[in-house]
């Protein structure tokens, strides 16, 4: 082989070799740019991961913006919210304010025992009812039964007064009340069942609207504030002229139609 074909060979090689560092350059090239864009990406992804999940996490609870909803106030009750609820004759002299929260237990074993009697005292003309709604279960057992029934009860309320002690009878009835665990009353559909064993609003479908559209809620969340800024503790609680009426203990509601009857004559008496 001549040196000049040696030569030409080397330089032919060399240039190869040159050109196929070159395209492995383009290559390596490429593929740091690929893996930089794909981190860029996975970054932005991520960032917008988490900015989604902060905006999702930051978003108001359905009963937080329920605040901001317009009022509106169910027919049978007045004061500027639409939050002070009295039933009975007119001509009664004394009122029994009554703080029940519809999630509560005790509330339920109350209206079992005792709610007949109230009811009967009522139609008397013995006193008036001075209803108020309490959800202060929901916060602490976490949930929105309270709230949700107590919207209800505005719609009933909306109904009449008699359409409104009915369904709170048989919200708080052995049937009906859920363990104050279970927040059964959390479903629109349960509560209207419930209700479907109230003359009144059985297949109301105005009755049924207002509980589906959530019509109450923001006054539902207005009357709540009431059992806290009067200070009360726990519920069932029975008032009547600034004083509690108490069982033979001296401390919690009467749970016996003799415990009542006798703290209500002291109270009427008083």
């Amino acid at each position: 082989m001549s040196k000049r074909n040696s030569q030409a060979s080397k330089t032919a090689a060399r240039e190869r070799l040159r050109q196929e560092r070159e395209r492995q350059a383009k290559r390596d090239k490429a593929k740091r740019q690929l893996v930089v864009a794909a981190s860029v990406l996975a970054v932005l992804a991520a960032a917008g991961g988490i900015g989604y999940a902060v905006v999702q996490n930051n978003k108001p609870a359905y009963w937080e913006a329920a605040k901001d909803d317009k009022l509106v106030k169910p027919a049978n009750t007045t004061g500027t919210d639409g939050t002070t609820i009295v039933i009975g004759k007119s001509s009664a002299k004394k009122t029994l304010v009554m703080y029940e929260d519809p999630r509560c237990p005790v509330c339920a074993e109350f209206e079992q025992a005792v709610g007949p009697t109230v009811k009967k005292d009522l139609d008397a003309g013995k006193f008036k009812i001075q209803y108020v709604g309490a959800t202060f279960l929901d916060k602490n057992l976490t949930g929105e039964g309270s709230k949700n029934a107590l919207s209800a009860l505005g719609a009933a309320l909306n109904v009449s007064p008699e359409a409104f002690l009915e369904y709170k009878t048989a919200m708080y009835s052995k049937k009906w009340h859920p363990e104050e665990t279970t927040d059964k009353f959390k479903d629109d559909s349960y509560l209207i069942e419930i209700a479907d064993t109230v003359p009144a609003l059985k297949g109301n479908a105005a009755f049924q609207k207002a509980v589906k559209d959530g019509t109450y809620d923001r006054w539902a969340l207005e009357e709540s504030k009431i059992f806290d800024k009067d200070g009360i503790s726990g519920t069932p609680t029975l008032k009547m002229d600034g004083k509690t009426l108490t069982g033979s203990d001296g401390k919690n509601a009467p749970m016996s139609v003799a415990e009542f009857n006798t703290a209500l004559e002291a109270a009427l008496k008083g």
